[in-house]
């Protein structure tokens, strides 16, 4: 009998575990909030905590059954309920009563594995599965095959939480084959989705597509309208993550299409949710609020709230005051009727999280602090009754945050303490950043600049230990990115380099962590950890005559750290020039700089930024002899066109060869010169769609077939399936793709024209990594001669890192706007002049170019040679 009732339970506890993209973002409920603003104002003082009614538990556990059928079911309430350490309580006597029937035993034990992992007990999750498997058999006889899937899928669920996603990925790999073995189709799709969100935390991007695709090759053929709404909806939720939200709507419409034929609200409920956040993913904000407001007539009470929390959200995101100040009364009420448990306290901070920016943000200032402390501290309360660490820690943490809000220091650093201490004895890693980075701003303003400092330390390598499962999986992270882990790096660098006068070892230092921000930034353009097999380190970098210039953008000052060539310690200025002033300086000279009668004021802007950002530096570049200036620009700065900065009396570009780095980790500075130069050149000089003509790309093509040895292909010609063939099959080290493109922050919007389709930045990496295989060298050289960075987009030229890094080559050459046919076969014919004629490295070739542009009459304004920038590699 508690066989039977036990695999009852599996449907629920596989679906959790399956699913992992669904499942690991259970508890991270907030979308695109965070609780990392610094107090704009002093407000009312708050009470303390007790006088909030806080206390210790007053509700006792709850009493539990004597017979071990009744834990099971009792733990199975309790585990549906967010109450974990109920369920663990049940399922542990359960499985203490049930020593004499050891198949029963098996069962439970693979249940209390997953409540131990809700509540961060890795050792005892372990011990559990590992006692579960010694029942069982490993491997086991045929008659307990379900059970030891169902152990090895909370195996899974405990590797990758553990950061060893290979594992996981081996270990769902092992379920899915006894899923087929066994005829259960969703525990077999289900594992193969799982399987590809453990590639996606490897980096494994391209496995992980062929994987999906898989999956939706065989959810096709799946004739079951159940097992095709629910593997829809998980294959969506994974593509969302991933950034591919295009082809998750797709997934998701035929979820919803397939859970209406189900006559199972529910269902369909869960799918509009889902709808809903890749909606909000793509800024369709009034699509999302369409989907939250369906999905919150659920009869599912979480699905509900879920949806009305994430529905206030989005309309505090728009501005909508007036329809929030409707909405967020009544989620507090449903939330007060609602049992304690993990969801319901999650809920209640996500709540408060959406009512501090909307009493932060809204003309009529309500709710109150007060009113959003009162919320706080009935979640705190629930979390002691519930005796459920994570969201003790979670509830105590915001709880702290509004003390830190109120400028109460002394209140809210005991309570972030606390927090801290929870989710550090929980290995909650994702919490004990959060809170760490907290206190560093809590002492900063007390003014203890020492423990500020070491605190931020401590939430920066919190962070790097998380910056694969960060980006990967969990959505937050991707929608608030610049506002809950930006600025922990920059506010540590500020630490490090403020007073003026920094040391050696700080300079390393907040070297080390802009360098790992530039990671991190990539790592969540891509929604994938990719970067970490290319990564080298800063001291085993040759620089030759190159200085490397890392300008950092602070609210308040410009700070300035330049390594030059042959010399170890590294050189530091500082600039007093607000942020604001900067931002708007560079905005004013990229819009001026695309008028072609603006050449006077172009200069004098250029003349503004170049005394920020090389003038302090002129004389130690004179004295080290430096020919080549690198930059590793940060923020807005990445959208300028270094080459046209002006000292009064030349440009930039024609002292120093120029090329930027996304980062200096991710550079290999092999020259270019020594091969034989062969180039794979495409290009489309015909109008497609919406795309105009390119009239001058078939003589740019023309130019450099006649200068080294090329394989053209053009218009027609020019599919992604040549492309990769000619790739996979010449070893060519340049490949030189003349037709539009579009640089944009967010992976699935920057683009590239093939004959057959457009081709996003993760397609062109499957497409250009495909002959890593075939191919002796790698790319040297990715030529993008018609692209342009996004109009209105501040972090657009993100994209354009993240396509040359993506595609894998050693060095990328393209424009920052779209230029006019002739300027652009004009400097690329001579930039490979140069490179065939004089033997120059990459950046010297561009800069005789740019050099050559400015002497000509006809193409002498910066508009028509600025654009272009060398991004990697610049020997």
């Amino acid at each position: 009998m508690l066989q039977r009732k036990a695999r009852r339970l599996l449907p629920l506890t596989r679906k959790r575990l399956r699913w992992v993209g669904v499942a690991l973002c259970s508890t991270c409920l907030v979308l695109g909030l965070s609780l990392g603003q610094r107090p704009a104002h002093s407000t009312s003082t708050l009470p303390t905590a007790n006088q909030l009614t806080i206390s210790t538990p007053t509700t006792p556990h709850p009493r539990l059954a004597n017979n071990p059928t009744q834990l099971v079911e009792q733990g199975k309430a309790f585990y549906q309920g967010g109450q974990y350490a109920a369920a663990a309580e049940a399922w542990s006597q359960a499985a203490q009563a049930y020593k004499g029937q050891p198949l029963n035993q098996a069962i439970v034990l693979n249940q209390l594995s997953l409540a131990q992992q809700e509540l961060g007990q890795w050792l005892k999750a372990q011990d559990s599965l590992s006692k579960s498997l010694d029942i069982v058999g490993d491997p086991p006889a045929p008659e307990y095959l379900s059970i030891y899937a169902q152990a090895l899928n909370a195996q899974g669920s405990l590797n990758l939480s553990q950061g060893d996603p290979k594992k996981a990925m081996n270990t769902w790999g092992k379920t899915a084959k006894i899923y087929a073995q066994l005829g259960d189709e969703i525990g077999r799709i289900g594992s193969l989705i799982n399987q590809a969100q453990a590639q996606q935390v490897m980096g494994l991007y391209l496995q992980s597509r062929k994987t999906l695709e898989k999956v939706t090759a065989e959810l096709d053929q799946q004739a079951n309208p159940e097992i095709r709404a629910t593997g829809y909806r998980s294959l969506g939720n994974v593509l969302r993550l991933v950034g591919d939200l295009e082809e998750a709507e797709k997934s998701l419409l035929l979820s919803l299409q397939n859970a209406e034929a189900t006559d199972a609200p529910q269902e369909v409920s869960m799918t509009l949710l889902s709808l809903g956040n890749t909606a909000r993913a793509r800024k369709s904000y009034d699509l999302a609020i369409d989907y939250y407001q369906k999905a919150a007539q659920s009869p599912i009470p979480s699905t509900q709230h879920q949806a009305r929390l994430n529905l206030l959200s989005v309309l505090i995101e728009k501005q909508d005051w007036s329809q929030a100040q409707k909405l967020w009364p009544q989620i507090e009420t449903e939330l007060a009727g609602q049992p304690p448990s993990r969801r319901n306290i999650y809920s209640k901070v996500n709540l408060v999280k959406s009512l501090v920016k909307l009493n932060q943000d809204s003309p009529s200032q309500t709710p109150t602090i007060l009113d959003i402390a009162k919320i706080t501290a009935k979640a705190i309360q629930q979390s002691n009754d519930i005796d459920d660490p994570r969201a003790q820690a979670y509830a105590l943490g915001n709880f702290g945050h509004l003390y830190e809000l109120s400028e109460q220091w002394s209140e809210a650093r005991k309570y972030t303490e606390q927090a801290l201490f929870i989710a550090q004895a929980t290995n909650a890693s994702e919490i004990i950043y959060q809170w760490q980075w907290q206190l560093g701003r809590i002492m900063d303003a007390q003014m203890e600049i020492d423990q500020a400092t070491s605190a931020y330390q401590g939430a920066y390598q919190t962070l790097e230990y998380l910056r694969k499962d960060l980006v990967a999986t969990n959505p937050e992270a991707q929608f608030s990115f610049r506002e809950s882990v930006e600025p922990v790096y920059r506010e540590l660098v500020d630490l490090l380099l403020r007073g003026g006068n920094p040391s050696q070892e700080n300079l390393k230092k907040a070297r080390e962590v802009m360098e790992s921000l530039q990671l991190t930034e990539l790592d969540n353009f891509f929604r994938s950890a990719c970067l970490d097999g290319q990564i080298i380190s800063i001291e085993d970098i040759d620089q030759q005559s190159a200085a490397v210039v890392y300008p950092i953008l602070l609210k308040d000052r410009i700070e300035l750290i330049t390594s030059l060539p042959q010399q170890e310690d590294l050189q530091h200025q500082s600039m007093p020039i607000p942020q604001a002033k900067v931002e708007e300086t560079i905005q004013r000279f990229r819009d001026e700089i695309g008028k072609p009668y603006t050449h006077n004021e172009t200069k004098v802007l250029g003349q503004v930024i170049y005394n920020w950002l090389i003038q302090p530096l002129q004389a130690d570049l004179e004295d080290s002899q430096a020919d080549t200036l690198v930059f590793v620009l940060d923020g807005v700065l990445r959208n300028l066109p270094l080459a046209a900065l002006y000292d009064g009396e030349n440009y930039l570009i024609e002292k120093y060869a120029l090329a930027l780095a996304p980062g200096m980790q991710l550079i290999n500075t092999e020259p270019l010169q020594g091969r034989e130069l062969q180039v794979i050149a495409a290009g489309i000089s015909e109008a497609r769609g919406p795309f105009p003509a390119l009239k001058f790309v078939k003589i740019e093509l023309d130019k450099i077939s006649r200068l080294v040895t090329s394989e053209v292909l053009l218009n027609r010609d020019f599919t992604s399936t040549a492309l990769q063939e000619q790739i996979q099959s010449l070893p060519y080290p340049i490949v030189h793709l003349a037709t539009h493109g579009k640089f944009s922050s967010e992976a699935e919007k920057t683009i590239l024209l093939a004959w057959d389709k457009e081709i996003n930045v993760n397609q062109l990496n499957e497409l250009l990594r495909s002959s890593e295989q075939v191919r002796p060298e790698p790319i040297e050289l990715l030529v993008l001669s018609a692209c342009e960075t996004a109009a209105g987009d501040d972090r657009a030229a993100l994209g354009l890192a993240g396509v040359s890094v993506q595609a894998g080559a050693r060095s990328t050459l393209a424009s920052l706007w779209s230029l006019d046919d002739q300027s652009t076969a004009s400097i690329i014919g001579e930039f490979y002049d140069q490179l065939v004629q004089t033997g120059s490295s990459k950046a010297k070739a561009l800069q005789k170019a740019q050099v050559a542009m400015i002497q000509d009459p006809d193409f002498r304004h910066p508009a028509h040679w600025s654009a272009f920038v060398l991004v990697g590699n610049w020997l």
